[in-house]
C-alpha cells in the first residue's frame, strides 16, 4: 500500500521530517485508509504511527581513545604536533631538573655525605647546568672523590 500522503501528513503533526515517521507494519493497510488529518492524528494516538528517536553520534570509540590515552599511549611521533620544547617548555624542564638535583645536595650534605664547602660548590656547578641528571651528578661526586663516605644507591 502507498502510504506517501499520510506519511507526511504525519510528519508535519508530529514535527518532524518524513524519514522520522515510522508506520507499523502490521497496520499499513488501516493507515493507508486515512484521508484526513483527523484519520492520521487518531492512528498517531492509536500508536500505529510513530516518530523515530533522532539518531546520537556514538560515544564508544571516543572513550577506547581516551582511555588509551589515559594509559600513556596515542604519543608518538606521528601524533606530535610542533616542536620539542612547545609541547614542555625548556624552562619547566629546567626547574624540574634543578629542583630534583638540589634536593639531593642538601640530602648529602644533611646525612654528613659532602662537606658545606663542597656542597656550595656543586651547588653553583648545578646552577650553571654542569649535569644533566641526579645520576650524573653523582658519578661526578663518586669520580671527584668529593664524598666523605660512600654515597648510598639511587
Amino acid at each position: 500500500m502507498d502510504v506517501k500522503t499520510q506519511r507526511r501528513i504525519a510528519a508535519k503533526i508530529l514535527k518532524v521530517g518524513v524519514n522520522r515517521v515510522k508506520i507499523d507494519p502490521d497496520s499499513v493497510d488501516d493507515v493507508a485508509l486515512a484521508i484526513t488529518r483527523e484519520d492520521v492524528r487518531r492512528h498517531i494516538d492509536d500508536g500505529d504511527i510513530k516518530k523515530r528517536r533522532v539518531q546520537g553520534v556514538s560515544r564508544g570509540r571516543a572513550r577506547a581513545v581516551a582511555k588509551q590515552k589515559k594509559r600513556g599511549q596515542r604519543i608518538g611521533p606521528g601524533s606530535r604536533k610542533g616542536p620539542k620544547y612547545s609541547r614542555l617548555p625548556s624552562k619547566s624542564r629546567w626547574i624540574s631538573k634543578i629542583r630534583v638535583q638540589r634536593k639531593f645536595l642538601q640530602q648529602l650534605r644533611d646525612e654528613g655525605y659532602i662537606d658545606t664547602i663542597n656542597y656550595r660548590k656543586l651547588y653553583l656547578q648545578a646552577k650553571g647546568g654542569l649535569f644533566r641528571s641526579v645520576r650524573y651528578l653523582r658519578t661526578y661526586i663518586v669520580e671527584n672523590g668529593l664524598a666523605k663516605k660512600r654515597l648510598p644507591e639511587l
